[in-house]
């Protein structure tokens, strides 16, 4: 598999040396144009259904894991009969970016009605389920959620400077009404297609 720059270009191969001959190619196309590829982003890896055993045989290890469009892609095997498996998990460090805004708007909005605030979490809540709510990354999704729930409360028990914070009884209905569970959105590609 060859990453491009800007991570925006993943280009997949069967056999190695049709990669090294695509890379050649296209640097030798770029040159032409007085244009070159970022070594630092532009790389070739070992990814896919023989890389596991191809690299154990060799001594090298687990196969290299990339970042695509918010998921961190790693080979994995099925539990059911150990055969390889695509597996996608949200990217920790956008999962981390995304809490971390999170947290900053419930501190500025504590003050504000908890419905309020609720109603639009839900909707960040929701959104972000619709795009990263894929089979095998509910684990995720569900520390995410979890993390919300307590930046919440925290936000929720700032409000008062006597020490009276909200009750876990009122908060749970709160977290019930506004915050969706996380399930999977999104079924297996060979489901979704009808393969």
């Amino acid at each position: 598999m060859i990453i491009c720059p800007e991570k925006s270009c993943h280009i997949r191969f069967q056999h190695r040396s049709d990669g090294e001959r695509f890379l050649q190619a296209f640097k030798d196309r770029l040159a032409k144009f007085g244009l070159s590829l970022n070594e630092e982003k532009t790389r070739l890896i070992e990814f896919g259904r023989f890389a596991d055993s191809n690299r154990r045989g060799r001594g090298a290890g687990k196969p290299e894991v990339f970042e695509f469009l918010g998921f961190t892609h790693l080979c994995s095997k099925r539990r059911s009969d150990g055969g390889y498996k695509l597996l996608r998990q949200t990217n920790a460090k956008r999962q981390r970016s995304k809490l971390r805004q999170i947290k900053e708007v419930l501190m500025r909005t504590r003050h504000r009605h908890p419905y309020k605030v609720g109603a639009w979490l839900q909707r960040v809540v929701q959104g972000y389920y619709n795009y990263f709510a894929i089979p095998d990354n509910l684990k995720t999704l569900s520390a995410f959620r979890r993390e919300v729930c307590r930046a919440w409360m925290r936000a929720l028990r700032r409000r008062s400077q006597k020490g009276e914070g909200m009750s876990w009884e009122k908060a749970k209905r709160l977290i019930k009404r506004f915050i969706p569970s996380a399930r999977v959105h999104h079924p297996y590609p060979s489901e979704r297609f009808g393969v």
